[in-house]
């Protein structure tokens, strides 16, 4: 598998998945992105730690195990492959190649067929969807203070995320949980309390607000 040069995983580590997380990893197709267009590797990782590698329609069958420690060991018929864990999602598996600060790219065949078949798509479309851009992640060192009527003890009180929104400027404040738009998030537009309704954070992603606060997301 080709590897890539990138500073953005370590920065989105904590929201991901665990490697050991098979619901999300086992019977995907996940194609290797290489930037060729020419020739298209998917590799299909089966619960029984079959590994099934497609190269253009043509099947090899390998094998595949979860080591612990978030390591990968990928057995093919002439040589074994030792990865650790780098990101990992629904869309984007990223792994770190061992001994090396390199990643193997593997995208979500859904997202692949659809924009994400070069690398420097899938780090902008994880930078996009992660909200690691520079402003962001000084916002996110600053811990900008808010001014909030809400005395939950939940609330640590400060911007964790900032968008730009066709509604305007969207704000989702922080409580006990890490991840982006967590349910239960309070959300502000445009320094207020966000109206009812359904808000679209990126390409396929959107939360839904009631009463200033999450109560799900989706896809569309």
């Amino acid at each position: 598998m080709k590897t890539f040069i990138s500073d953005l995983i370590p920065k989105i580590q904590r929201y991901s998945q665990q490697l050991d997380n098979l619901t999300l990893l086992t019977n995907q197709h996940w194609v290797v992105v290489d930037d060729n267009n020419d020739t298209k590797h998917v590799y299909i990782f089966r619960s029984n730690n079959e590994l099934l590698i497609s190269q253009n329609g043509r099947v090899e069958k390998a094998k595949w195990e979860y080591l612990g420690h978030d390591t990968l060991l990928i057995d093919r018929k002439d040589e074994s492959y030792l990865f650790r864990h780098g990101f990992f999602d629904e869309n984007v598996l990223a792994l770190k190649t061992d001994g090396n600060s390199e990643y193997a790219f593997l995208v979500n065949e859904s997202k692949y067929n659809g924009h994400l078949n070069t690398a420097a798509k899938v780090i902008d479309f994880l930078q996009t969807r992660y909200f690691v851009s520079q402003d962001q992640l000084t916002i996110n060192s600053a811990l900008e203070t808010i001014t909030s009527d809400d005395n939950s003890p939940n609330w640590s009180k400060s911007v964790t995320n900032i968008f730009k929104t066709s509604k305007g400027r969207l704000e989702i404040l922080k409580n006990s949980s890490d991840y982006v738009a967590s349910r239960g998030n309070r959300v502000l537009l445009n320094g207020k309390l966000a109206p009812d309704g359904k808000y679209q954070l990126d390409f396929m992603w959107y939360i839904h607000i009631k009463e200033g606060l999450i109560i799900k997301e989706s896809i569309f």
